[in-house]
């Protein structure tokens, strides 16, 4: 059985580190085109707070989550958690 372990995405907001898929820029056109797909499906949880997206995090369920933090550091901090 895996222990739920939730990574910081900024502002006190999380994610379960099981479910993500990958965490990428939001500069290429095809994470932009993500995103607006997203938007139109209603999956896009917007986790920046208002500030600048710097890290989209495809999860497992489809969603899309946008965080203010560097994808560097979300990978930081899953690895952080796996040791």
């Amino acid at each position: 059985m895996q222990v739920e372990q939730l990574i910081n995405v900024g502002f006190g907001n999380y994610v379960n580190r099981h479910k993500i898929i990958a965490v990428i820029s939001p500069d290429s056109a095809p994470a932009k085109r993500m995103i607006q797909n997203g938007k139109d499906q209603g999956t896009v949880i917007d986790a920046t707070q208002g500030r600048r997206t710097r890290a989209v995090i495809a999860m497992e369920n489809g969603h899309i989550v946008l965080s203010a933090v560097l994808p560097e550091t979300i990978a930081g901090r899953c690895t952080q958690l796996q040791s």
